[in-house]
């Protein structure tokens, strides 16, 4: 078995900021902390450089994309439809600590994010998202589409349920009294918004990525 690769976190916003050589020690800057920013690093010199740069120029950007599907493909595919707005989770374990967030699919302007919170899935996270973005569209009068990269949280919305086994706890309490509400809200609303699948073969990472892969 192949050992695992050592990786180094950066903090630029926590309990304590800085750069941590574990995960548990990252995981305790964040735990709890409203709008914490963190991510990880293959080397530590990196992790350093990005300390004391711009959390914004790590997390959510785009990598160099090329898509292995053939020309014939994504010419059936198209392009995005940029009058919409992307959305996806992260969960750093699965269950971990988990946020989510929403942005502009053209700018990749935040519109709305939750978390961390202690514990949670990245199904829960990603079902909560389109949750959110559904009531944000609703609240704004838009005629926008939202964007998901996740067909079980799809399939959850259509259902108008949140088909987890994560077993309820003191550790994500907060996290299933937002599902109870996303649930609630599902079933007495309506909203005329189309959900889509983002082809991320296509057209790489969803632009809500957080960037943390």
């Amino acid at each position: 078995m192949s050992k695992k690769k050592k990786k180094y976190y950066t903090v630029w916003k926590g309990k304590k900021t800085g750069v941590f050589e574990s995960w548990n020690d990252c995981k305790a800057q964040i735990k709890d902390f409203e709008g914490a920013q963190y991510k990880s690093f293959e080397t530590l010199d990196a992790a350093r450089i990005a300390y004391n740069g711009n959390y914004r120029d790590y997390v959510g950007k785009s990598k160099t994309f090329s898509s292995s599907l053939s020309s014939e493909q994504l010419k059936k595919i198209g392009q995005p439809n940029y009058h919409s707005i992307s959305v996806d989770a992260a969960s750093s374990g699965n269950p971990g600590i988990m946020e989510y967030r929403g942005v502009d699919t053209k700018s990749k302007k935040q519109l709305f994010i939750q978390g961390p919170f202690e514990e949670g899935t990245n199904n829960i996270g990603e079902f909560l998202a389109l949750v959110h973005g559904l009531a944000f569209l609703k609240q704004n009068n838009s005629d926008r589409i939202i964007y998901t990269d996740s067909r079980t949280a799809m399939s959850w919305i259509k259902k108008k349920t949140c088909n987890t086994k994560l077993e309820r706890n003191a550790k994500n309490k907060v996290v299933f009294e937002l599902v109870d509400r996303a649930i609630n809200w599902l079933n007495t609303n309506t909203y005329k918004t189309i959900i889509v699948k983002w082809e991320t073969k296509a057209w790489g990472e969803i632009p809500a990525d957080f960037g943390r892969k």
